[in-house]
């Protein structure tokens, strides 16, 4: 690979917008007129001569000394560059910038393969502009400058949901883009309709080969996308009777830890056990995968130990900290979450995460790990804590249920169901029911009253313990969400209400209407008085 592949990437990934190198000073990037140095050591004019003769063609590359002026065309596997080199101020210098972010065409469809003697992915000129390849050169086609303009058009829309502070991107044929802001869907009307030629252009610019030929085959994919600098990118590309869509979902680029999600010190206190089953549960869309994000960022900047992941895609990404961190995606680097959780305990982990708890046998394996000496973090789409007890025990025949329930008693540790509220003033805000395993809590789950769960947290908010009802109504107290939005996110709304009543917040919207001030009472039957119908007087 050339040596200025790595620096040409940051250029492909947004970090800039001209890579200048020059005799006698390191490499910089470039960007809105800042300058970010991206070398340790400066360069020397005959550095940077053998660095263009490594990217240019053969015809061009003959001809590149120290001083001499070139301009050439690169076609890397991200992209197409522009380089220029000549003197400047008596040095020699080389400023190379992006011209189209695409992928390189592969050798085949009467593209001539790669030689030794001409690098792969390379197209020049010595004279400005630059002229179309001649026979023989690795030039880009009708068909890579399309995919190259669909990839732009893409990181653009994803670019503004960010910048918008958007969590989902919705795309549908004959539609404009569509965002998800503070839970609301909103079309970007600036934007034209989308056409299904090049939504599924869009889409197939930015795919894996493996999901191609999924979504070519079952009209179905998940995948992750990332724009270096900006963000990870969560992906669902399916079809419905308009065509192509696809719905993005936004992963932030830095981990986001528990401290800035104000998760409470009980809940902290979950991440320093050695073993036991730890599980974070909620609706499509509630935050799981990021409370979990920050959880098992506490583990890896506290403890010294093996992590291991299983998600569907990869979504948050962990550098190494104190933790030895392995990251696995189902579908590339195994084929389900059982045969991953099975293999996983072969691979000397401590700490397991499963992205999703999906059926009986990987929730099996998992309560299994957990009682083995493992700690095991989960996610279920349950709503309350008590009801994620019963999901679980349900998935399991009846003959099984009483040892799984004995098994749950000893095994679960905590559970964090979520929902997400509209915030006061924009964003949105977690509401968290929080139980915890306690010698009450297990008695309940090993003799299957499940049902007498919330009592026990109501009883025990010193413990660290909170009900949805109780998150809500703190959530109200500290004017962080309406008490209407807070009411309609409650379960017991009868309950909820009352709680509003006895702290005087407005509970207008759920009284029943006065009667209208034009409605007079209906005089007395009787002599000049008009008679209702029989029927009406019933």
């Amino acid at each position: 690979m050339p040596q200025l592949d790595p620096y040409l990437a940051l250029l492909a990934g947004g970090h800039g917008d001209t890579l200048t190198l020059a005799d006698g000073d390191v490499a910089t990037l470039l960007k809105d007129g800042a300058a970010r140095p991206v070398t340790k050591q400066p360069l020397a004019a005959a550095q940077l001569a053998a660095l263009l003769r490594e990217i240019a063609p053969a015809d061009v590359a003959a001809s590149i000394v120290p001083g001499a002026a070139a301009a050439f065309r690169y076609l890397a596997a991200d992209a197409a560059y522009q380089v220029r080199a000549g003197e400047r101020d008596g040095r020699f210098h080389v400023a190379i910038t992006i011209e189209a972010r695409g992928t390189a065409p592969t050798p085949g469809a009467g593209t001539p393969a790669p030689s030794a003697a001409t690098p792969a992915a390379v197209t020049a000129a010595v004279a400005r502009p630059t002229p179309a390849a001649t026979p023989g050169q690795f030039a880009m086609g009708p068909l890579d400058e399309r995919r190259a303009a669909s990839r732009v058009a893409i990181d653009n829309l994803l670019r503004s949901m960010v910048q918008r502070k958007a969590s989902d991107l919705h795309l549908r044929c004959a539609e404009p883009p569509m965002l998800r802001a503070d839970g609301e869907i909103v079309r970007l009307t600036d934007n034209a309709a989308l056409t299904a030629e090049d939504l599924e252009a869009m889409l197939v610019s930015i795919m894996p080969d493996r999901n191609r030929h999924e979504f070519e085959e079952t009209n179905d994919t998940d995948f992750a996308y990332e724009i270096n600098g900006l963000a990870r990118f969560r992906a669902n590309a399916m079809r419905d009777r308009h065509g192509p869509g696809a719905v993005f979902r936004q992963i932030p680029a830095t981990v986001v830890s528990v401290e800035q999600m104000e998760i409470s010190q009980e809940v902290q206190n979950l991440c320093y056990l050695t073993k036991g089953l730890v599980l974070v549960t909620g609706p499509t869309g509630s935050g799981k995968s990021t409370t979990l994000c920050a959880l098992i960022d506490l583990v890896n900047r506290s403890r010294s130990d093996h992590v291991i992941t299983i998600e569907d895609p990869i979504e948050f990404v962990h550098p190494n900290k104190k933790c030895l961190i392995t990251q696995r995606q189902v579908g590339v680097h195994t084929t389900s979450f059982k045969s991953a959780l099975r293999a996983a305990l072969r691979e000397d982990p401590d700490i397991i995460l499963v992205g999703e708890l999906r059926d009986l046998e990987t929730v099996s394996i998992a309560i299994e790990t957990a009682e083995t000496g493992h700690l095991v973090f989960g996610t279920l789409h349950t709503t309350t804590a008590a009801s994620t007890i019963d999901r679980i025990i349900d998935q399991f025949p009846a003959d099984r249920q009483e040892q799984i329930r004995v098994m749950l008693s000893e095994s679960l540790k905590g559970v964090i169901s979520q929902t997400l509220c509209k915030k006061v003033g924009g964003g949105r805000v977690a509401a968290r029911e929080i139980l915890l395993s306690v010698p009450a809590v297990s008695n309940l789950i090993r003799e299957g009253k499940t049902f007498q769960i919330p009592s026990v947290m109501q009883t025990s908010r010193r413990l660290g313990m909170v009900t949805l009802s109780d998150a809500l109504i703190d959530l109200v107290d500290a004017k962080l969400v309406e008490p209407k939005e807070a009411y309609m996110k409650a379960l017991d709304k009868q309950a909820f209400a009352n709680m509003l009543r006895t702290r005087d917040h407005d509970v207008s919207f759920i009284e029943p209407e006065a009667a209208p001030s034009s409605a007079r009472p209906e005089p007395p039957a009787g002599k000049g008085a008009p008679q209702r119908p029989a029927a009406a007087r019933r």
